[in-house]
């Protein structure tokens, strides 16, 4: 792979290997269990020929159409973020395509996540990539066989079995991008139908289930156009001030044109509350809604709405067809929403809106769509809680005015207002990142992240029955008594996800020896891997076992504490000195786990050792680290690259003479910039979905990347110059290395343009360079012969630069 070669791309590569990785796991985003249907959905309502009710629509006297909430009843548009929202997805029968009871081919190392049980607990449905892709299976939690359930080439992404046990809810990303589609499936396979997403350009999202498992809900997502101009001087906006924004009236159209900033970027107003270093103590008062934490403000990024966000409507869908959709919620200029639970008498629903930093839980009356209760949450898993089998408490996993995410009980009067909250479950300096709860509404099953392990707790019935609500003298949720629990002791690293499985528990486990597996606990505490799971010894190849990376704590040059993991690479003496390469996640909220990562496991085959260190703006480590890169903290965060390399060679073996910088999307843009802002410290850099420019990167992405990103970087119109300042192609005349990129095709995240352009710069520099482009891959790498590809070219590359 001469360094000035053509541009590669997968069908470029014709060795085939037996061997396929699972990609890494997501965390857990399948439906809650124990929840209603909205009470607006009336029995009687259901037509007695079998054929789908028609939606109430009414003209006003203007002429246009008024939207109902499938009732008749006008739904409010305008109050807390909330309006009018777009036409039901239209349910599309299509042909069974079950696979066989296993796959032609089984891949011995194979990965399996996101397991979602039948209601007996008997039967789990996952994702599993044994037949070389992500795809729906089913099989018993105690034997074999298991069944493929679709057989088609677009990855799987979240699964949610229904309570009644008839349906099994599934998202996938056709050609393998960042759009998705919500289907339904019979567990032997029959009446697959897509429910949502499949309109040109739109997008779906899986939600929770109704309690009865008549209905589940799905968010459909649809680009809209330049909001409505702003409300005259003086009129009331301050209805939905949140995350999510006023919404706006709905006008369909293209944001872009020519290449420039979309035109309703320009002129717009408004500060982002930025989180400062100092912690986050003030817990603020018990009343809902709750105020932003400020500790400063500073005109950088866009307030909750920034006109460049999608329109997001939340229905509830009979995957039946026998009751037309039932619209809950809709957010017009929106990052996110998702329908978390919904209380059993359908009278509740749970939300989660609003940008990555600024999440919101919000309670909604579904009989006149009035919002009860806003409380900030923490990110990560979107399944941020549920209602008390009797609607009277709501259990949050919520970080709102403190550094670390807790569990948060509150009272809930019979309209569905908090009385008080109470802190149920805390832990000094770590974070609460996994909530579930039985589905009798009993017992909670906690996951800790503690330094990137994870610890499991179990709190019996007593500890969180929400009659314990209350405030302290200042108007502080109280703290927890900390009754007695019980801890799951783990076999692997980390856990990504918990689902109840009746009488028992299943978890998704990873570790840094084995492949991503189903774990169940048939007597509640000690965990047994599901049989078709790989095992341990089946996670590589024999004659090279798995790396254990152990920790770092390298310090930042303005004495910020950092985090890593050092993977030393085998064969080589302790002091020996060695090539290193430094690999960034992305996020930049992720967090490097100490899990089996088969691109690691090539990469120290050739001799090399990886260094993987949380710069500043990783998640786990509190609010105020999160945010210590907003704005031109991201100088500080590319100070930090540099540092932790510097540690890496003075705390570690790492040959200063032979570093490399890598990384994938955030951690591509630190590649992209590290070789530039540090053109003297690294012999290579390769870059995998990385941003060379915000500026064009603002003008590609999907709008919903883009809110979160405006309050991350910065606002591509007001603060284009410290976008400009932060962009690796300004300062592209410092490139000295040679560097080598890759990207998906379909990427609609960070768009390919951002690889292509600074390839060309650096071609055009004299610097060797080198683009892969993936064929039928999006932002994340999903299909294993392109996984394949991917890691052998990256790690050729690196052990030629490092090595010679």
């Amino acid at each position: 792979m001469a360094s000035n070669a053509r541009n590669l791309t997968a069908e470029d590569a014709t060795a085939r290997h037996p061997a396929a990785e699972p990609v890494a796991e997501r965390p857990p985003d399948v439906g809650t269990a124990d929840t209603g249907r909205p009470a607006t959905v009336r029995p009687e309502e259901r037509p007695t020929d079998g054929r789908p009710a028609e939606r109430t629509e009414e003209r006003t006297k203007e002429g246009t159409e008024e939207r109902t909430d499938g009732t008749g009843a006008p739904l409010p548009a305008g109050s807390d973020g909330l309006t009018a929202a777009f036409a039901a997805p239209a349910r599309i029968p299509l042909p069974d395509a079950s696979g066989p009871r296993d796959a032609p081919t089984r891949l011995i190392a194979h990965g399996c996540w996101y397991p979602s049980a039948d209601p007996s607990g008997t039967r789990l449905a996952f994702i599993c990539d044994r037949g070389g892709v992500p795809q729906l299976w089913t099989g018993p939690a105690d034997g074999e066989p298991v069944r493929l359930l679709d057989d088609g080439p677009d990855p799987v992404r979240e699964v949610s079995w229904s309570p009644d046990g008839r349906w099994i809810a599934y998202t996938t990303a056709p050609g393998g991008g960042e759009h998705t589609r919500v289907l339904c499936v019979r567990p032997d396979g029959s009446d697959r139908q897509i429910l949502a997403g499949a309109e040109p350009g739109s997008s779906a999202h899986l939600g929770c289930w109704a309690h009865d498992g008549s209905a589940v809900t799905v968010t459909v997502a649809v680009p809209t156009g330049p909001p409505a101009p702003p409300s005259p001087s003086g009129a009331d906006t301050a209805a939905g001030d949140g995350p999510s924004g006023r919404g706006f009236g709905l006008e369909l159209g293209s944001g872009l044109s020519d290449g420039r900033l979309p035109d309703h970027w320009r002129g717009r107003a408004g500060e982002t509350e930025l989180l400062g270093p100092a912690p986050h103590t003030d817990r603020g008062p018990a009343a809902l809604p709750s105020p932003a934490v400020t500790l400063g403000t500073t005109p950088t990024g866009a307030p909750g709405g920034t006109g460049f966000g999608d329109g997001l409507s939340a229905y509830l869908i009979d995957p039946d067809a026998v009751a037309a959709p039932v619209l809950i919620a809709a957010v017009q200029d929106a990052a996110t929403l998702r329908v978390c639970d919904l209380s059993r008498d359908g009278s509740l629903a749970l939300l989660r809106r609003g940008p990555r930093g600024r999440r919101e839980a919000v309670v909604l009356r579904t009989a006149d769509h009035v919002t009860t209760c806003v409380l900030p949450v923490a990110d990560g898993d979107p399944w941020i809680g549920s209602f008390s089998p009797r609607a009277d408490a709501l259990r949050l996993r919520s970080n709102a005015h403190r550094e670390f995410a807790v569990l948060l009980i509150a009272e809930l009067d019979p309209d569905g207002r908090p009385l008080g909250w109470s802190t149920v479950a805390a832990r000094e300096g770590s974070d609460l990142e996994l909530l579930r709860y039985t589905r009798d509404g009993a017992t909670a099953v906690l996951a800790w992240n503690i330094r990137g392990m994870s610890d499991v707790e179990i709190l019996d019935p007593d500890t969180d029955t929400g009659t314990d609500t209350g405030t302290d003298t200042n108007g502080r949720p109280e703290e927890g008594t900390g009754s007695a629990s019980r801890h799951i002791s783990l076999p692997h690293e980390v856990v990504t996800r918990v689902t109840d499985a009746n009488s028992r528990l299943a978890l998704a486990l990873s570790g840094s020896r084995r492949r991503p597996g189903i774990w169940w606990l048939p007597d509640g505490a000690t965990p047994v891997r599901t049989p078709w799971s790989s095992r341990d010894e089946d996670a590589v190849p024999p004659g090279r076992p798995p790396v254990r990376p152990v920790p770092l704590r390298p310090t930042a040059r303005d004495g910020l504490p950092l985090n890593g993991w050092y993977y030393r690479a085998p064969g080589r003496a302790p002091g020996e000195p060695a090539p290193c390469v430094i690999h960034l996640h992305g996020g930049p909220e992720d967090q490097e786990r100490p899990v089996l990562d088969p691109l690691y496991h090539e990469i120290l085959g050739r001799g090399l050792d990886i260094f993987a260190p949380d710069v500043r703006g990783s998640s786990g480590y509190g609010r105020s680290f999160v945010d210590a890169d907003l704005g031109r903290g991201r100088f500080a965060a590319l100070d930090d690259v540099a540092d932790c390399t510097a540690h890496a060679v003075l705390a570690g073996p790492a040959d200063p003479s032979r570093l490399a910088v890598m990384g994938r999307s955030y951690g591509g843009y630190l590649t992209f910039a590290s070789l530039v802002w540090h053109p003297d410290l690294f012999r290579t850099g390769v870059a995998v979905c990385g941003m060379s420019d915000l500026a064009t990167f603002f003008e590609g992405t999907e709008p919903w990347i883009a809110q979160s990103a405006a309050h991350k970087y910065g606002h591509p119109e007001r603060d284009r110059e410290l976008l400009r300042e932060l962009s690796p192609m300004t300062r592209i005349d410092a490139l000295r290395a040679p560097v080598f990129a890759v990207h998906g095709e379909h990427d609609t995240n960070v768009p390919p343009r951002e690889s292509e352009q600074f390839v060309r710069a650096a071609r055009e520099r004299g610097v060797p360079a080198e683009l892969l482009t993936l064929r039928e891959e999006g932002h994340d790498f999903l299909r294993a012969d392109n996984r394949r590809l991917f890691r052998r070219a990256a790690a050729d590359w690196l052990q030629r630069h490092l090595n010679s």
